[in-house]
């Protein structure tokens, strides 16, 4: 998959003049749902920012949440490698499906692991940063001791916390933990994709 830049890059289906349009949570990576575009849905989702699709049965543009409110803020649209099928990430703004479900294959979209892989790229975002406009960019200004640092000092306050029953405070701490080593993979040049893939060998 590749970032689209132009909708001429895109090849519509010769008969409808549609390709299809797979919906994906931008920060969970669930599949929301599935819809149809032409090249004026298409030119309308970049221009407007809501995903707008092509109604087949209405035969007419149709931005999704237009009468229920829950739109699709778009995040971007990535074509595949035949050119015929596109991605697109976005925000949803409440529940995808007319049912009322979160997604249209009636599946939760709560947050899970794969948010992880959303706070990687915020991370990566954030370390181009001025350091006086974002802590984390302070941070990477530091360098790899002060990352180093900060990371042994959420532990320890992790490992107090544990010692207690305030699960608060122990689930705060462990998220510290967690966000300090991300950065500090970052600063390393890896991510938790690295370590996962550690992980999956030793386990076979």
């Amino acid at each position: 998959m590749r970032k689209l830049e132009r909708v001429e890059e895109i090849k519509f289906d010769l008969v409808s003049g549609l390709v299809p349009a797979i919906v994906q949570d931008v920060v969970t990576n669930k599949v929301l749902m599935l819809g149809y575009m032409n090249a004026e849905a298409v030119d309308k989702t970049m221009e407007c920012g809501k995903v707008t699709f092509f109604s087949r049965s209405k035969q007419r543009l149709w931005t999704k949440g237009e009468t229920s409110g829950n739109f699709l803020s778009l995040k971007e649209v990535l074509v595949d490698c035949d050119q015929d099928t596109l991605l697109i990430r976005a925000e949803p703004k409440g529940p995808t499906c007319h049912t009322g479900s979160d997604t249209c294959f009636d599946e939760s979209n709560e947050p899970g692991a794969g948010f992880l892989d959303y706070l990687t790229g915020v991370i990566k975002e954030r370390k181009q940063k001025a350091p006086d406009e974002s802590y984390t960019a302070s941070l990477f200004d530091g360098g790899i001791n002060k990352i180093a640092q900060k990371v042994g000092e959420e532990a320890v306050e992790m490992i107090i916390e544990a010692k207690d029953d305030n699960e608060s405070l122990f689930l705060n701490e462990s998220a510290d933990l967690l966000f300090h080593y991300m950065i500090l993979l970052e600063a390393k040049g890896y991510s938790l994709n690295d370590v996962i893939k550690i992980l999956r060998e030793r386990h076979r």
